[in-house]
């Protein structure tokens, strides 16, 4: 059994708080000779009670009880979903929930709260995904709905909170409007702190340190103030927010101090280890992750080692890198039995510093297919779409309007062109989206633009037939038709382009057989970057699997640089290792225990540059510690030709621990 999801004040836990069942109890069915109304009338009562699984057996027996359609269906639908949500059935519980708000009544009063929760909970769901861009849709959608002024601010907190990492410039409208509504109300503490955090983690993210620090005691002592005697999560995460917000600002002591009371770190049953599955995302990619980008993400690890409610909380590229990063969190995975020492509360809300892996550095298939469309709308004579990412409330108005003087126009190739800008925004909502792509894929379609260039439109258009399609080899079946189709079939880069795509989309299990089929494609020069792109990825998963001779052969054959022996030999082994001084004197004076992965390269006299870290826990506490640690180890020496790096991008790690 978990907590809720997310750690929330009252005003989003009251609107939608997740929680987990750890098994579903059945309800009798109703008894014979009841009428509608009386059955109406009890599932209500028991959806205000705790039993989701009870409220969810009465709706669904009503729901069959009525036409299909009808307002009492609908209504039946919408809270069926809302039960199915409390049990932690989320992809459940967006089908159903959309199925009956798409005929509940829109103009009918007596139904607003149902509207409200209905789009709040498919915000939260989307927000669970990760799809901010849906999710804040959803939260607007729950805010212009609300019947009563605490509706209003805990849609529009929820929507600030993701909008953080799409347009930060509506996050602060949002959060204004907030205040404004919340001036003419009596919000207990855990609300006004609630509020003001979000404008803190706003300005962490867009670089105001001082209006970050100004703020944050304001939150921990609305909070009350720097206890360990009572803590819980919200304390928690703000005061991590306050530590983040001070090291940005290089007010360390006090960062550090904002970090013991956090607890983290300082656990005496048991200690958070790594994960035994901790792949960081690899530099590149659609989000064109740097080296320098880091990260803090924010989630829990459930009894099953499992983690659930990811989120970023910082991110010094931008929303799009820090949405990036706590994605591939979502994969990883710890030793159940590593964690039955260590104490739930130290892993219901863990953080972690991050970066990206220059070991495998992925092409972006998203700029390849791009690529292609920018040539041929030249060729048209309009302007290709802006270099970069035009993100945000006030960018998206200036691209609908010029998708609308396109159609006045009725000029094809820039209708196409102002669409492919929206779609490059992360502020479209899926709604905008689905609508946007009916009517501009049939364009793209009739068009004599290349294969590849129409993946921009097909793409899209084929992922809105299955909205959930996340997870597995969900998304493998949703597009996989594609490759059947003219003129996908009969061009090699798009069909490599889609495959690759797929891969990216799933799990290795269903992924490995599309990377092949890419690097074994005869249509595809040796050395075309989808093809490279193919063969990097392989190349990781062998050695993840620890195949190392796979992983040498495959690298190889996409002729980049073989200087990587953490992909083509045995890791080197070190001669001189790092000593007890270099646990940071702070840390051991505040009680931190911690850990650290670190990447670095091995010249061929066994010299280590180029030390970075990968993953620290606790963020930023012992990052500096274990560079300065593994750039004091000696590795073996080896041989090259060229007198090049001998190893690059090695993987290792350090963990801090207190005797």
């Amino acid at each position: 059994m978990v907590p809720g999801r997310f750690a929330r004040a009252a005003l989003i836990g009251a609107a939608a708080a997740i929680s987990v069942a750890a098994a579903a109890q059945q309800a009798s069915p109703p008894a014979p000779g009841t009428t509608v109304q009386q059955d109406y009338d009890a599932a209500t009562a028991l959806d205000q009670g705790a039993d989701a699984a009870a409220a969810l057996a009465a709706w669904v027996a009503l729901a069959a009880r009525v036409k299909s359609g009808n307002r009492t269906w609908a209504i039946a639908m919408v809270r069926k979903g809302g039960a199915q949500f409390r049990l932690g059935q989320l992809d459940e519980a967006a089908a159903t929930i959309r199925a009956g708000l798409a005929v509940l009544p829109t103009a009918d009063a007596s139904l607003a709260e149902d509207r409200q929760n209905a789009h709040i909970m498919l915000g939260r769901i989307a927000a669970d995904s990760l799809d901010y861009a849906d999710a804040s849709a959803e939260y607007a959608k729950a805010e212009a709905e609300a019947p009563t002024d605490v509706g209003r601010l805990a849609a529009m907190l929820a929507g600030a909170r993701v909008r953080i990492f799409t347009d930060p410039a509506d996050a602060l409208a949002t959060l204004d409007r907030a205040d404004a509504i919340a001036s003419r109300m009596t919000l207990g503490k855990v609300d006004q702190a609630s509020l003001l955090q979000a404008r803190m983690r706003l300005a962490m993210n867009i670089g105001h340190l001082d209006e970050a620090n100004r703020i944050a005691p304001k939150v921990v002592s609305l909070l009350g103030g720097m206890t360990l005697s009572r803590v819980d999560l919200r304390d928690v995460a703000a005061r991590s927010d306050a530590a983040i917000a001070a090291l940005l600002a290089h007010r360390d002591d006090t960062a550090r101090e904002y970090m013991a009371y956090t607890g983290a770190g300082r656990s005496r049953k048991g200690m958070f280890r790594p994960a035994s599955l901790m792949t960081p995302p690899e530099c590149g990619g659609e989000a064109d992750l740097k080296p320098e980008d880091v990260a803090v993400v924010q989630f829990g690890v459930g009894d099953d080692g499992s983690v659930f409610g990811v989120e970023p909380v910082y991110s010094s590229g931008g929303g799009e890198k820090g949405l990036a990063f706590a994605r591939a969190v979502q994969g990883w995975a710890w030793s159940p039995e590593e964690l039955k020492t260590l104490p739930p509360f130290f892993r219901y809300s863990v953080r972690l510093e991050m970066r990206c892996s220059t070991a495998y550095s992925r092409p972006s298939v998203n700029e390849a297919i791009t690529a292609r469309f920018a040539e041929w709308v030249d060729k048209k004579g309009v302007a290709a779409p802006a270099q970069g990412h035009q993100v945000g409330g006030v960018a998206l108005g200036r691209q609908r309007a010029a998708l609308a003087a396109a159609e006045a126009r009725g000029q094809a190739p820039a209708i196409l062109a102002a669409a492919a800008q929206m779609f490059d925004n992360p502020t479209l909502g899926s709604d905008e989206r689905a609508a946007l792509i009916a009517r501009v894929e049939p364009l793209a379609a009739a068009s004599d633009m290349p294969a590849m260039a129409r993946l921009l439109f097909a793409i899209p258009a084929q992922e809105g037939r299955d909205r959930d399609w996340r997870g597995g080899g969900r998304y493998a079946a949703v597009m996989a038709p594609l490759l059947t189709q003219k003129p996908y079939a009969d061009d090699p880069q798009a069909r490599a382009a889609l495959r690759l795509r797929i891969a990216d989309h799933s799990n290795e299990k269903y992924g490995a057989p599309y990377l092949q089929q890419v690097a074994d494609d005869p249509g595809l020069d040796p050395r075309d970057p989808l093809r490279v792109g193919a063969l990097i990825r392989l190349a990781s998963a062998a050695k993840r699997e620890g195949d190392l001779a796979l992983a040498r052969q495959t690298f190889e054959k996409s002729g980049l640089a073989a200087s990587q022996c953490a992909t083509l030999d045995a890791k080197p082994k070190p001669v001189v290792m790092p000593g007890p001084d270099v646990f940071p004197q702070e840390a051991r004076r505040w009680g931190f225990e911690g850990w650290v992965r670190n990447q670095f390269d091995v010249g061929a006299d066994g010299h280590v540059t180029n030390t970075r870290t990968l993953v620290s826990y606790p963020p930023f506490i012992f990052s500096q510690a274990a560079e300065k640690a593994f750039t004091s180890m000696r590795f073996q020496k080896t041989y090259r030709p060229d007198g090049g790096v001998g190893c690059g991008a090695s993987v290792n790690g350090i963990v801090f621990q207190l005797p």
